[in-house]
């Protein structure tokens, strides 16, 4: 992993028009990720999660601060940053193969037709979709779904990929599966992911680090918990390990205890620094 800092979000703060003035639902948001990096954003509903993500996607403006990717200000959409939605999204007239090819011709990178087409069943191949390459999403699970929906987000060979509870509608087996592909996917192709998440055990199994937003309005970063787990994972080894526990007990702890409390900025600067130093304690105001 490259320590370099690829992917920066620097004092992000976002405001929404209201009938009764703007509402504030992001405020000094600051993250330095780099190359490679698996990040989960958790919290509780209304924090901000997906707000984080859809301005790091280009799809939202911040009001205040801003992304810079690899040198370069975010501030419109584009095939560097693939987005993959709770809902797949696909499209229900086009077979699996359809809709990731579809992708891939929007971002050619002069590929012949024989190229295109190499690529687009490599991509199916790497969420185990090959065999349903023709079918159409109505005549797939909801997991494989989802399956086709990642194949054509990383079919555009994104420096980042987006994930807003990608497994979040899926059953528990189901969800463990695509967990599985997602890890081995991430190890294969060495590519940094955000993902949104509510899921606890999920945060810790696939994450490098998991990012803890405290409550709205004005949400921002409470704390950042480093994931010190070898990979691969292996999530029934991990259930009874101490370490794995011990992460879990302090997002919980987090979520349940802590929800409330906002840091002022000198004190997440604080604390971003003796993290650095191996500490993990919040400050609290």
């Amino acid at each position: 992993m490259s320590n370099k800092h690829h992917l920066e979000l620097t004092q992000v703060g976002m405001d929404f028009p209201t009938p009764k003035g703007p509402f504030n639902a992001l405020q000094d948001v600051n993250l330095r990720i780099n190359k490679g990096e698996f990040i989960s954003l958790i919290g509780h509903s209304g924090c901000g999660k997906s707000t984080v993500l859809n301005i790091v996607a280009g799809l939202y403006k911040a009001t205040k601060g801003g992304v810079i990717l690899d040198n370069q200000e975010v501030n419109e959409p584009g095939p560097e940053r693939a987005v993959v939605f709770q809902n797949h999204s696909l499209l229900p007239w086009l077979s699996a193969y359809k809709n990731v090819e579809l992708a891939v011709k929007q971002t050619q990178n002069g590929r012949s037709k024989k190229e295109m087409k190499e690529w687009v069943e490599h991509n199916l191949e790497l969420v185990h979709m090959s065999h349903a390459a023709d079918k159409l999403p109505a005549e797939i699970s909801g997991g494989m779904k989802q399956r086709v929906g990642i194949a054509r987000a990383l079919a555009m060979e994104p420096k980042v990929l987006l994930m807003d509870e990608p497994f979040g509608a899926l059953d528990a087996l189901t969800r463990a599966h695509l967990q599985d592909s997602v890890m081995e996917i991430h190890a294969k192709l060495g590519n940094t992911v955000i993902m949104i998440t509510h899921d606890v055990d999920e945060a810790v199994l696939l994450s490098d680090r998991i990012v803890m937003m405290t409550n709205g309005p004005a949400a921002t970063i409470g704390e950042i918990l480093p994931i010190e787990l070898a990979r691969p994972r292996n999530r029934i080894e991990l259930a009874d390990n101490p370490q794995y526990n011990h992460y879990r007990h302090e997002v919980l702890k987090f979520l349940y205890e802590k929800q409330r409390k906002v840091e002022s900025v000198e004190e997440h600067r604080k604390k971003q620094s003796e993290q650095k130093s191996g500490a993990t304690q919040i400050n609290v105001a």
